[in-house]
């Protein structure tokens, strides 16, 4: 194990304190400062699917993994395609028995990883307003109540507008051209039974050209929904939630959607959040600076419409923290990591972006489609026996 070295993060989601969690476990001192007040200061999302060769990975390295699947429901991979008609193309449906792919709620998950620190490593209600390299090897941070820290070890995990970004590239997340906007209905199974049947026990797509509406269902008898548009202002799902008329206006965009996918619309509950979907470039990288990296949002933030988002985080945490632990050179462990990230963030990033284009394609869902049953394909084919 490399020597005993104190590491800063910034921001508190998952990534952050994933790798805060690894380095105790490793026996490696942090400090998290994060802007929110508490663990439940807001609603950070909804349902997350882990993968067993990355989020699984690093909830078992962060010695979670017992109390993740006491949390994650094995049903929620269950994936529906459907058209604007409301007919099913594709049905990835539970069979029972251990999840490959379990989904939590991302406020459960994020609270997990609070209660597993030691109290004193997350500074909340804590804003980190500029970071630094004042000369001589150092890295400042200025926090909001005017306050200085120094920093050897550095780690952005700070999300999209990451502050410690700009030490490493001038690189911003760019508008893709589509904007979600989110709604919520509660206790479904009771309450909106059609809704609870249409969605099922994970998640839906309903895609349309330009158009799409994804439902997922999350703990506690909810569903969250997103209504996407391309090709809109980005601004225009903002505009729309400051709209007293926002849901008779949503219906009207989704009027040549089928009756049970527009009841998801008309009897949502809300708020409803605008949620425009930013991404750096595929392929980003940058030159190593002494002492400073990023992970997950910070290092690669890209559209959802590949699902790798939480997973890519929480892997950067296991491997980072990893790196850190066995090699007593900061700067070889921090190049070990960035060099291995890099290359999955840009498979990942392409896939997203390639994901995105056909769900929103004059055909859709039909190329959706297509790469769902090509998976399918070579899943059944990796697990068939011998011949």
């Amino acid at each position: 194990m490399a020597a005993t070295r104190h590491v800063t993060i910034v921001g508190g989601g998952l990534g952050g304190l994933a790798l805060a969690r690894i380095l105790h476990v490793r026996g490696i001192p942090s400090t998290v400062y994060e802007l929110d007040a508490s663990a439940r200061a807001r609603d950070t999302g909804g349902t997350l699917g882990l993968n067993a060769d990355s989020g699984q990975r690093a909830l078992a390295e962060a010695g979670l993994f017992e109390q993740f699947r006491s949390i994650s429901r094995d049903a929620g991979e269950t994936t529906r395609l459907l058209d604007r008609f409301g007919t099913v193309h594709f049905d990835l449906a539970y069979e029972g028995g251990a999840g490959v792919r379990p989904e939590v709620d991302r406020g459960d998950l994020r609270r997990l990883l609070v209660a597993s620190l030691p109290e004193g490593v997350i500074c909340w209600n804590t804003k980190v307003t500029s970071v630094t390299r004042p000369g001589g090897g150092r890295t400042e941070l200025t926090l909001g109540n005017g306050e200085t820290v120094q920093a050897k070890v550095l780690v952005g995990a700070d999300g999209s507008w990451s502050k410690v970004r700009p030490l490493l590239t001038q690189a911003v997340p760019r508008y893709t051209g589509v904007c979600f906007v989110e709604d919520l209905l509660s206790d479904v199974d009771t309450s909106h039974p059609e809704a609870a049947d249409l969605v099922g026990p994970g998640s839906m797509y309903a895609f349309a050209d330009g158009h799409g509406i994804i439902a997922q269902r999350n703990g506690g008898g909810t569903i969250r929904t997103y209504l996407a548009a391309v090709r809109s202002d980005e601004n225009w799902a903002r505009k729309l939630a400051d709209d007293t008329d926002a849901r008779k206006r949503l219906l009207e965009i989704f009027h040549d959607f089928a009756a049970g996918l527009r009841a998801l619309i008309g009897e949502g509950e809300g708020p409803l959040v605008p949620r425009p979907i930013h991404a750096l470039p595929v392929g980003l990288r940058w030159a190593r600076t002494p002492g400073v990296t990023l992970l997950g949002d910070a290092a690669h933030v890209m559209s959802p419409f590949a699902g790798q988002g939480a997973n890519l985080a929480l892997l950067d945490a296991a491997e980072l923290g990893a790196a850190l632990a066995e090699d007593t050179d900061v700067e070889a462990a921090l190049t070990t990591y960035e060099t291995a990230m890099f290359a999955r963030a840009e498979a990942a990033g392409r896939a997203s972006a390639d994901n995105l284009a056909a769900s929103f394609a004059p055909d859709a869902p039909q190329q959706l489609v297509d790469q769902a049953r090509a998976w399918m394909r070579r899943k059944t084919e990796a697990t068939a026996p011998p011949t």
